[in-house]
């Protein structure tokens, strides 16, 4: 059922309005006893969701018991990246998701569904899987916010997602991200409808129906100045709630560039993305948009390590990106990869797969490092002087006489040319 909506390309909708739209929709499901708030971790402050568990928390009060972010395999949270993103919150309300361990398994997806929804390319069991305090935390609501975004392995970000990916087990999270990569992220990215999603959904209906969730979803876009303002703000217990949070999102995250790009500049706020694991959204984002034989230019002045999990960074200094054949015949051939397809996948993803080349300027790690895993190196002070970020604008922009294109942030959109994209 959907309780709040409200939406559009050229809505703003303030933190007053914000409060407001939860407030009606908490008032129509009636009090409760007992609330954990699931909301997506530090990676995804724009979204809103600290803002909405802070007004969930003044709507329950001592009601809601516990704060669980939804990690995935994200480096948990710091008591300062707490302060920033959930203000005035109680630090000893939050609990951190441990992926590898503590987890209930609802139920499995079967392989034959695998295979049909895969094209026939796996055909491996999926386990639904949340962190037990969601299944035997005797909670009556589990509130979960987040923003509806295009996403690389699931087509759109949040929804079920954020439940059985974002506090889900290793087993489920490496399977579902090479289920993406092994259908293609330039068949998926930007679609509502997808094999990942398809997963998901059969274990929401089959298995996960008895978790009291109540998803709050955003839609976030620029303004005519730049500036990033809530465009859609929908909240429901089932999946209508993300079908209209993610038709908009195609309208306000979406930019077709009218030819391919040659030079594309990336700059990734340091307090948002600190390994490439984050950072390579940069890839993913853009990659539909560059030309052939085009450069894309990573400027990370927090980019201290490749994977936030210290066994998947080890992985990927080990395997690096050069492309889909030689990740696929390494997962193939050593354990340590196949057992860990969530980087397999990764690693998929932040190639570009030969047609344009990755120059890296990050801020904490060295030549060696950085081309040692397939990019290309740059020193960050002088990229930065040339592509200032506070003066450039996203989009075209001219630097030197040579025409760029500048994205301020790849978290927030996606960008293609239609020669690479058909919705």
């Amino acid at each position: 059922m959907l309780y709040y909506e409200r939406g559009g390309e050229n809505e703003v909708i303030t933190d007053d309005d914000m409060k407001a739209g939860l407030n009606e929709a908490l008032d129509k499901i009636g009090r409760r006893k007992k609330v954990l708030a699931i909301p997506p971790d530090i990676t995804r402050f724009h979204s809103r969701a600290g803002h909405l568990t802070r007004y969930a928390y003044d709507y329950y009060g001592e009601s809601l018991t516990d704060i669980m972010p939804a990690l995935g395999t994200h480096t948990p949270m710091t008591g300062s990246e707490m302060d920033k993103m959930f203000p005035g919150l109680p630090h000893g309300l939050f609990r951190e998701h441990k992926w590898r361990s503590d987890l209930t398994t609802l139920g499995t997806v079967p392989g034959s569904y695998m295979a049909e929804v895969s094209e026939g390319k796996l055909d491996y069991d999926w386990p639904a899987q949340v962190n037990t305090l969601l299944a035997e935390g005797g909670h009556d609501l589990i509130f979960s916010p987040g923003q509806v975004v295009p996403h690389e392995v699931i087509g759109m970000a949040n929804h079920s997602k954020n439940v059985l990916i974002g506090t889900g087990g290793s087993e489920g999270i490496h399977k579902s991200h090479f289920l993406g990569a092994v259908h293609g992220m330039e068949r998926i990215m930007g679609r509502a409808d997808t094999p990942v999603r398809a997963i998901l959904d059969y274990a929401v209906k089959a298995f996960a129906g008895r978790l009291p969730i109540l998803y709050a979803l955003t839609v976030l876009g620029p303004d005519t100045e730049g500036s990033l303002v809530m465009r859609g703000l929908y909240i429901g217990d089932g999946r209508e709630c993300y079908e209209k949070a993610a038709a908009l999102a195609v309208k306000v995250n979406f930019t077709m560039v009218e030819k391919p790009i040659r030079r594309c500049v990336v700059f990734l706020d340091p307090e948002e993305f600190r390994s490439t694991w984050l950072g390579n959204k940069a890839v993913y984002r853009t990659r539909m948009a560059m030309a052939d034989g085009g450069e894309l230019i990573v400027m990370g002045p927090g980019v201290k390590e490749f994977g936030e999990d210290k066994e998947i960074d080890s992985l990927i200094r080990k395997y690096g990106y050069f492309g889909t054949p030689k990740t696929l015949a390494a997962a193939k051939e050593n354990a340590d990869l196949e057992a860990n397809l969530s980087a397999a996948a990764h690693l998929i993803h932040g190639s570009s797969e030969g047609r344009f080349s990755i120059t890296y300027a990050p801020g904490h790690l060295t030549r060696e490092e950085t081309e040692s895993v397939g990019f290309g190196y740059a020193e960050l002070e002088q990229l930065m002087k040339k592509y200032d970020p506070s003066i450039l604008k996203t989009g075209w922009n001219m630097v030197d006489g040579e025409e760029i294109f500048f994205v301020a942030n790849p978290a927030l959109g996606l960008w293609a040319h239609a020669d690479r994209f058909e919705y």
